[in-house]
């Protein structure tokens, strides 16, 4: 049996314009610094925000500061999204492809870096229930190591009951490929830009690269 695997940011909700809004927003007003796009592209995105809290301040935290930050970031993210109603929707084709998944019995789930609090919000945002068993997603919670380690998507698959090797994963990130790749999984789908395929289709474990849910070949 197949299983699927969705990453969230950036993979079936293109929020990445506003992820990066609200990591600047939230560095320039703690740490007084900028992010540069190369930062963006290996120190942040797919990441966990415990992980890149720690990267910005550039200095040893304790635990109760890193929650209380980033609980700050993801409060400025939620209102950037409720701000922009319009785009704060899943990403083209994703559903019809979420259904068609359901209709044919195929175990799938969602493995993402995201905090507790903003999977909460993405549940009701989206009615995520209409596709998803809700006690199978797989979020950050604190206590599993973000990606690249591939724990995430371990348990993803165990939530499926389907060996990582025989699951589908689609991904935006490259630290969220090496995840997917380093638990295993051998059919790996970028979701990225046109011009981003060159660089994905290269990574181990990609075997197709879309920049939407309505070029995916059904066929497996």
């Amino acid at each position: 049996m197949i299983g699927v695997i969705f990453d969230f940011n950036g993979t079936l909700f293109d929020d990445s314009d506003k992820q990066e809004k609200a990591w600047k927003i939230f560095a320039s007003k703690i740490f007084h610094r900028d992010i540069s796009q190369e930062e963006f592209k290996y120190y942040i995105h797919g990441r966990n925000s415990e992980f890149i809290v720690q990267y910005l301040s550039e200095a040893a935290l304790r635990k109760d500061q890193i929650r209380q930050y980033v609980e700050e970031k993801e409060t400025i993210y939620r209102e950037l999204c409720e701000a922009d109603k319009f785009h704060t929707r899943l990403n083209f084709g994703a559903e019809l492809l979420l259904y068609e998944l359901k209709e044919r019995k195929i175990p799938m789930t969602i493995a993402t870096a995201s905090t507790k609090s903003n999977m909460e919000y993405y549940i009701k945002k989206f009615q995520l229930g209409k596709w998803f068993e809700i006690k199978n997603i797989i979020y950050n919670d604190g206590t599993i190591p973000g990606k690249p380690n591939p724990d995430l998507y371990y348990l993803a698959a165990e939530a499926i009951q389907v060996e990582p090797r025989r699951c589908i994963v689609f991904e935006d990130s490259i630290s969220g490929i090496q995840a997917a790749y380093n638990a295993g999984v051998r059919r790996i789908i970028a979701v990225v830009p046109k011009k981003q395929k060159n660089q994905f289709e290269k990574l181990p474990g990609v075997c197709d690269t879309i920049s939407s849910f309505h070029s995916f070949d059904r066929k497996f």
